[in-house]
């Protein structure tokens, strides 16, 4: 019996071998991939900063100079949901591309049947007892399961990048909702200072009025004043209270639960930002990025679409045994070697078709790679443009509320010294709160400015400088 095994078993292996051999070869050429033609400025329209960007490393954002919202940013970037969702799609992408590598080896399957006979008239029972195993491996003949290798691949390194594109919005997201918390609080504080101003100039209308040196509409008219910086006080209040739940609810949590927030926003100087040559945002960018390796990953769907219509050869090779006896199960194995061919390309138009669709989709991941690549150009020159006009907006604004305070200290002179209405006195008190929120506004609009200017430019920017 094993003079009879062996010629078998060396052929199968011989079948293997070749089946090995000739799957590393490609009758049929890949596409080769060319980068889309775009046209780049050659600068930015908007003037960067001169600086060299927010922060060293990886840790960009600590360019702030925030340790707070440092450690806010870390503890979203290691609990929130959407990363975790975008971490298990880049799980599965990479466990889909393992799962196609798996056609780079032979599949092989074994099997075991024991069956039990009697028979009837000498009541002799006949045991049977049989293990089978079989290998098939496609060969690959015209690149299409290396196509399809590729594929996964690209796909997998694009839901990788996907998962920093996200990184990079919730960083965004979470000094946004920070900031607009220490905004509010610093509203409410203003807010309320100026309700205590208000009611305190009410009590001297009120002695005015008893004393008969003013009318009920100066009375009528300050009573108005403090109800209606009670109601936007009240408004404010709520505003924070919706702004603190979406800043929790970004750490896999419930909105009741609190998070550290700053009282005011930070005055400090601003970090500089180098905005670089708009070239720099191909390799920056998490969202250009991944949409060109999904340009590859389309190409490479298409070669596989176009090789799945050329004929298809498969090896098998089997090996079985059969025995009366357990014993000698494995002692009278029977080997089978074969080869099957698939023809696809008899379905001409079904192949044209169909190749024509890939190439469809390739064409469209190229306009969309496009349209990502000037969307990524358009948002840094509206973040520079804005980033300038609001500096130029908040040293108007400081001289405005100078002025605010300097005309509600002469209209209060002139109010208790009688010669004025309460009116003028309450509009320039107005107009002094007014300024403060302007500026305050402003303050809110430069950082999150500055953070949307370091998204658009991906990120990690090079060495901190500082600027007001």
């Amino acid at each position: 019996m094993t003079g009879y095994r062996a010629p078998h078993c060396r052929a199968l292996t011989l079948l293997l071998a070749a089946a090995l051999f000739t799957g590393g070869c490609s009758l049929l050429p890949r596409s080769d991939y060319t980068p889309p033609q775009v046209t780049l400025p050659h600068q930015w329209q908007g003037q960067a900063t001169t600086g060299t960007g927010v922060a060293s490393g990886k840790q960009w954002w600590k360019g702030f100079d925030d340790p707070l919202l440092d450690e806010l940013i870390e503890r979203a970037l290691t609990t929130n949901n959407d990363l975790a969702a975008a971490a298990i799609k880049v799980r599965r992408a990479q466990l889909t591309a393992r799962l196609t590598n798996t056609n780079l080896t032979p599949s092989v399957s074994v099997g075991a049947t024991s069956s039990i006979s009697r028979d009837l008239k000498n009541h002799a029972d006949t045991q049977t007892h049989s293990v089978t195993g079989s290998l098939s491996y496609e060969v690959d003949l015209w690149g299409r399961l290396d196509a399809t290798r590729d594929a996964s691949r690209w796909e997998a390194e694009a839901t990788e990048v996907d998962r920093r594109s996200t990184a990079l919005s919730l960083i965004g997201t979470t000094a946004a909702d920070y900031w607009q918390v220490a905004y509010l609080n610093q509203l409410i504080a203003t807010s309320e200072a100026s309700i205590a101003y208000a009611e305190k100039s009410l009590e001297l209308v009120e002695v005015k009025y008893r004393a008969g040196a003013v009318s009920s509409l100066d009375l009528v008219q300050a009573r108005q004043a403090v109800a209606t910086q009670k109601a936007d006080l009240a408004s404010l209040v709520r505003q924070r209270a919706e702004a603190r739940n979406a800043l929790a609810i970004l750490f896999d949590q419930a909105p009741e639960n609190s998070v550290p927030e700053r009282t005011a926003l930070p005055d400090g100087p601003l970090p500089a930002v180098a905005a670089g040559l708009p070239a720099s945002l191909l390799g920056q960018r998490p969202d250009v990025h991944a949409a060109e390796l999904r340009l590859r990953e389309y190409l490479a769907n298409v070669d596989s679409t176009r090789a799945s219509y050329y004929p298809a050869l498969t090896l098998t090779g089997s090996l079985g045994s059969s025995s009366t006896s357990l014993a000698n199960v494995l002692q009278n194995p029977v080997a089978a070697l074969g080869a099957g061919l698939t023809l696809p390309f008899l379905q001409w138009n079904t192949m044209q078709l169909n190749v024509k669709i890939s190439e469809t989709q390739y064409e469209e991941a190229v306009v969309s790679f496009r349209q990502t690549l000037y969307a990524a150009l358009s948002d840094v020159e509206n973040a520079l443009a804005g980033r300038t006009q609001y500096e130029a907006e908040g040293k108007r604004l400081e001289e405005a509320l100078a002025l605010a305070k300097r005309s509600e200290e002469l209209a209060e002179i002139r109010y208790r010294a009688g010669y004025t209405a309460v009116q003028l006195w309450l509009d320039a008190q107005e107009s002094r709160r007014s300024a403060e929120k302007s500026l305050a506004a402003n303050r809110l609009n430069r950082l999150k400015n500055l953070m949307t200017l370091y998204q658009a430019l991906g990120g990690e920017t090079g060495n901190a400088s500082q600027t007001q």
